[in-house]
C-alpha cells in the first residue's frame, strides 16, 4: 500500500513524514528543501499491524503545476495513483492550505487532512473545528503536531488513511465541479474563482481567532529591522560572523586539540605495529590511512559546530528570512530569488544545491545558478579554509567569512557574465515564500542535523579519501619501477611526474610546485583531498590544532614546507573553493542542467574563475605586500588572454543556439 504526503511548502510534511517512518529528510522553513518524491516504509498500528510505503512529495501550493516541485507533486498523483492520500493542512495558514486540499478531493483518492502545527495554534488563540470541518469536506480531519515527541495524532491519521485505502471509499464532496481544459485559462481561472471562494466561506465557518493576534507583536517589530535591506544585511553579516568566530576559532580548535592527541597517538601506535612489516606496508598505513584521513577527520569538530549552528538558525526561522532579504539582489542580476535557497543549502553539500535549483521554473535561470551554486564553500572545503586559517593566519576567524563573501560576490559577478555572454533578457521572476513564525528552536532536532553531516563526512573520510590517500601515499613514496623513493629524492616519485606539468602552469599563481598541484587535482575528487594530500606529500598531520600550531611554532615550519607566504596561501585557497567542485557536484550539474554544452561551459567557467580570482590575489598582492610581481606574469596574463577568447568564441556559438531556438519558438514573423 502506498500512502503520498502532500502539502503546501513548510506545512510541516516532511516532519510527519520523518516522525512516522523514522527518517531524517532534510526539512527546512521554506519551499524546495524536498525536489523529489521520498519513499519509506512505516508499520501502521490499524488491524494489527499494517505495512504502508510513504511517499513524502515536493512541497505544493495547487495541482496545477507552476514550478517545477509542484509538477513532480501533481504527476505522481495523477500518474501513479496512490492508494490514500495524507493531505498535511499548516492549522495556521487555513486560507492558503485548502485551496490544494479542494484538489485532492476531487481525484477519487481518499484523502485525510491532517491539521499540523496544532501547538502553535493552542498558543496563539486559533481553534478551529475539525469536527465541522470534517463533515463539510466529507473526509476525515485530525489535529496534529509533528514536533511532539509523542507525535500528536500522527498515529490515528496514518490508521485513518490505511482504513479508507482499504475500504476504497469515494469521495465526492459538494463543491466538485465537472472537468475542465486546463489549458483553457478562462475555464481554470473561474474554477479557481469558485474554490476560493468555498475556502474563504468554510475557514470563516471553523476557525476562530484572539484579537490578540492582530495586535503588533515584539517579532513583527525584529521582523521589520530583519527586512531592512541595509540593517538586515549587516545584521546577517554580523550573525555569520559569529558562527564562524565560535566555530573555527573559539570552540571547534578546543576540541580538535583533543581530537589531536588521539590521532597522533593513533599514527605512533600503526608505526609501531608496521615496524617490521615492507615499507610499502608501513607506509601505506602510517602515512596514507592514519597521516592522510586523520588529518581530515582532524577537522570534524569545526566542522559539526558550524553545521550545529546554521541549523539552529534554520529551526528558528532565520535562514527563511534571509532569503526573502537577499530576493530583490539575487533579481537584480537576472536570478531567481529561489537561487537564495540553493546558497544556503550549498553550505552543507553542493550536491542538494545544484538540486534545490529544480525550484527554478525558467530553464536559463536555473542553468545559470546551477553553474554557479559551488562557489558557496561546503562543509567539504570547510578542513581547507581551517587549514590555510590556522597555518597561514594564526586561526584567524576572517578567513572564513572572506570566503563565503567572495563566493557570493562571484555569484553575483557571474550571474552578470552569464546574461551578457548569452545575451538572454530573463523574465522577472516571483518568490513566493511565507515567512514562518519565530519559535524555539530544537536543540534535539539541531544535534540530529549535525550528527547525520558529521556522519556523512566520517563515511566519505573512509571510503573516497582513503582510498585517495592509499594511492597517493603510493606513488609519492616510488617510482614507475616501483623502487621506493626517499624523502629528499621524492622528485622521482610517480606523482610528481604527473603534477609536474601542471605546476607549470601554477607558477604565474605562486605556488607551482608539483605537491600542490596533486592536492589540487585530488581536491577534484573530494575537496577534503587537498588537506590528506598535504598531509602526506609534506608528511606533517600535526596542523590541525591551530592554537597549538601558533604556540610552538609548527605553522612556521608547515608554511615554509609549502614555500607559501600569506598573499600565496590566500591565492591558494581562493584556487581551490572556485575551481570546479568535486566530481559528484559535477554529476549533479549534468544531471539537472541536461545539456552538454551548458555543463562543459560551466566547469570552464569555474575553472577560469578559480584561476583568474587566485592570479589577481597572488600577483597584485605580491604587489602590494612586497613591492614587486611574482614570476610568470607575463604568461599568466597570456593564460587568461586565451580563457577570455575562448570565452567570446564560446558565447557567440551559445548564443547563435539561443537566437535559432527563438526563431523557431515565435516564428520568423
Amino acid at each position: 500500500m502506498r500512502i503520498a504526503f502532500v502539502g503546501n511548502p513548510n506545512s510541516g510534511k516532511t516532519t510527519v513524514f520523518n516522525a512516522l517512518t523514522g527518517k531524517k529528510e532534510k526539512v527546512g522553513n521554506w519551499g524546495g528543501v524536498t525536489v523529489d518524491s521520498k519513499e519509506a516504509d512505516f508499520k501502521a498500528d490499524y488491524n494489527g499491524g499494517f505495512t504502508v510505503t510513504a511517499v513524502d512529495l515536493p512541497g505544493a501550493y495547487s495541482l496545477s503545476p507552476f514550478t517545477p516541485e509542484e509538477s513532480i507533486s501533481s504527476g505522481y498523483i495523477r500518474d501513479k495513483q496512490p492508494d490514500a492520500i495524507i493531505n498535511i493542512v499548516d492549522a495556521t495558514s487555513l486560507n492558503r492550505s485548502l485551496f490544494l486540499t479542494t484538489q485532492l478531493l476531487e481525484l477519487g483518492i481518499p484523502v485525510v487532512v491532517a491539521l499540523n502545527k496544532d501547538d502553535i495554534c493552542k498558543s496563539n488563540g486559533i481553534r478551529i473545528d475539525e469536527k465541522t470541518l470534517s463533515s463539510r469536506l466529507n473526509c476525515p480531519v485530525i489535529k496534529t503536531c509533528a514536533v511532539d515527541k509523542n507525535g500528536e495524532g500522527l498515529s490515528s491519521t496514518a490508521d485513518e488513511a490505511v482504513r479508507l485505502a482499504l475500504a476504497v471509499e469515494e469521495q465526492i464532496p459538494p463543491y466538485r465541479q465537472d472537468t475542465i481544459d486546463m489549458h483553457n485559462k478562462e475555464q481554470v481561472d473561474i474554477q479557481d474563482r469558485k474554490r476560493y471562494k468555498f475556502v474563504n466561506e468554510l475557514v470563516n465557518e471553523v476557525q476562530q481567532i484572539d484579537s490578540r493576534e492582530d495586535k503588533i507583536t515584539i517579532f513583527d517589530k525584529v521582523d521589520k529591522v530583519l527586512m531592512n535591506p541595509a540593517a538586515g544585511l549587516l545584521i546577517f553579516a554580523a550573525v555569520m560572523w559569529l558562527v564562524f568566530q565560535f566555530s573555527q576559532v573559539w570552540a571547534g580548535p578546543l576540541i580538535a586539540d583533543r581530537l589531536t592527541g588521539l590521532i597522533e597517538s593513533l599514527q605512533g601506535a600503526v608505526d609501531s605495529l608496521t615496524s617490521n612489516s615492507p615499507s610499502i606496508v608501513s607506509t601505506l598505513f602510517v602515512e596514507g590511512i592514519a597521516g592522510g584521513v586523520g588529518a581530515v577527520i582532524g577537522f570534524l569538530p569545526l566542522i559539526m559546530i558550524l553545521f550545529f549552528f546554521i541549523a539552529l538558525l534554520e529551526e528558528c526561522g532565520y535562514m527563511a528570512r534571509v532569503s526573502a532579504l537577499m530576493d530583490p539582489l539575487f533579481k537584480r542580476v537576472g536570478l531567481s530569488g529561489k537561487s537564495v535557497i540553493t546558497m544556503i543549502v550549498g553550505t552543507g553539500c553542493a550536491v542538494p544545491a545544484v538540486m534545490s535549483t529544480r525550484t527554478i521554473r525558467d530553464e536559463q535561470e536555473r542553468r545559470a545558478i546551477t553553474m554557479l551554486a559551488s562557489w558557496i564553500p561546503c562543509g567539504a572545503k570547510l578542513p581547507v579554509i581551517a587549514l590555510f586559517a590556522g597555518v597561514f593566519f594564526g586561526g584567524a576567524g576572517w578567513v572564513s567569512m572572506v570566503s563565503y563573501i567572495t563566493g557570493i560576490v562571484l555569484i553575483f559577478a557571474g550571474a552578470l557574465l552569464i546574461k551578457a555572454v548569452t545575451g538572454t533578457k530573463f523574465r522577472k521572476s516571483f518568490f513566493i515564500m511565507e515567512l514562518p513564525r519565530w519559535k524555539t528552536p530544537s536543540i534535539k532536532a539541531a544535534f540530529i542535523s549535525m550528527i547525520e553531516r558529521a556522519k556523512a563526512y566520517i563515511i566519505k573520510a573512509a571510503t573516497i579519501i582513503l582510498v585517495c590517500n592509499c594511492v597517493v601515499t603510493i606513488m609519492a613514496n616510488y617510482d614507475w619501477s616501483m623502487h621506493m623513493v626517499g624523502a629528499d629524492n621524492q622528485n622521482d616519485s610517480i606523482l610528481a611526474s604527473i603534477a609536474g606539468p601542471f605546476a607549470l602552469l601554477l607558477i604565474p599563481l605562486g605556488f607551482g610546485t608539483w605537491q600542490l598541484a596533486a592536492a589540487a587535482i585530488t581536491g577534484f575528487i573530494a575537496k577534503e583531498n587537498v588537506v590528506g594530500t598535504i598531509a602526506v606529500v609534506y608528511s606533517i598531520t600535526r596542523f590541525i590544532d591551530t592554537d597549538e600550531l601558533a604556540m610552538t611554532g609548527g605553522g612556521a615550519q608547515i608554511a615554509a614546507a609549502m614555500g607559501l607566504t600569506g598573499v600565496t596561501a590566500l591565492a591558494y585557497l581562493f584556487f581551490n573553493l572556485f575551481t570546479p567542485p568535486c566530481f559528484a557536484a559535477i554529476g549533479a550539474m549534468n544531471s539537472e542542467m541536461q545539456h552538454k554544452g551548458w555543463l562543459w561551459s560551466g566547469i570552464a567557467l569555474q575553472l577560469c574563475t578559480g584561476y583568474t580570482v587566485a592570479f589577481i590575489v597572488a600577483q597584485f598582492g605580491s604587489l602590494i605586500a612586497f613591492g614587486s610581481l611574482l614570476p610568470g606574469f607575463l604568461p599568466g596574463l597570456a593564460a587568461i588572454g586565451v580563457m577570455i577568447i575562448a570565452a567570446v568564441l564560446i558565447s557567440k556559438k551559445i548564443r547563435s543556439g539561443f537566437d535559432a531556438r527563438y526563431r523557431l519558438a515565435v516564428g520568423d514573423n
